[in-house]
């Protein structure tokens, strides 16, 4: 398989006050393509940490990460937005949907930077209706349930065609049942070669995936 994510000795240190927060501790890590990874720790573990990174959303103090075989830590502020928009498809467990726009619109948002408008609306539309949700397109995110926001958010996160998936608790404001459909979903989704990590701290939310990577004190330690 493709190697999509590589990261060797990474860590990242944050100052508070005068003290240093040695937050990852040289972590190294690959996922390959189609590989779906959870990743586990306590609260303070560098899970968080570690996602922000992989995300280009943060910039490590040391070591090395490659995204496709291409260096990235070095990447400059827009550089790093441009590769997130492009490569990288995020869910969060608050959903992150903009109130006064509908589905279809919150999911188009991605593309509009590199599509036009009805081209971006199609993708959207086809994105929607992967995930279940082509009865709700017009519907605002105060019309859906908890399942059906995270749905929607999924499918914002499917329409830019990333190379990973990066979920960041996706289950984590919702009850049992709807969050085990959110997991069945994703694992559809690696079944169809989707590569996934998610950061978790529940065990049957991992049971999922294909492989559990624990973190303990900004390390990596199975």
């Amino acid at each position: 398989m493709d190697e999509i994510i590589r990261t060797q000795n990474l860590s990242r240190t944050y100052l508070l006050g005068k003290s240093e927060v040695h937050a990852l501790q040289g972590v190294d890590l690959s996922i390959a393509a189609g590989d779906f990874v959870a990743l586990m720790g306590s609260s303070g573990s560098g899970k968080s940490t570690l996602l922000h990174l992989l995300g280009c959303l943060d910039t490590p103090t040391a070591g090395s990460y490659y995204l496709e075989g291409r260096e990235v830590s070095s990447l400059s502020k827009n550089e790093r937005a441009r590769l997130r928009n492009q490569r990288i498809g995020f869910i969060f467990q608050s959903f992150n949907l903009l109130p006064r726009l509908s589905a279809v619109d919150n999911v188009t948002l991605p593309l509009l930077y590199r599509r036009n408008t009805k081209e971006a609306r199609k993708s959207a539309e086809r994105s929607l209706e992967r995930v279940g949700l082509a009865q709700r397109l017009n519907h605002h995110p105060n019309e859906l349930s908890g399942g059906e926001r995270q749905r929607v958010a999924i499918a914002r996160a499917l329409v830019v065609e990333p190379v990973i998936l990066l979920a960041d608790e996706p289950t984590g404001n919702l009850d049992s049942v709807t969050g085990a459909e959110i997991m069945s979903l994703l694992l559809e989704l690696s079944q169809d070669g989707r590569t996934i990590l998610v950061v978790t701290h529940n065990p049957q939310v991992a049971a999922h995936a294909h492989r559990i990577v624990h973190m303990k004190d900004g390390m990596v330690v199975v």
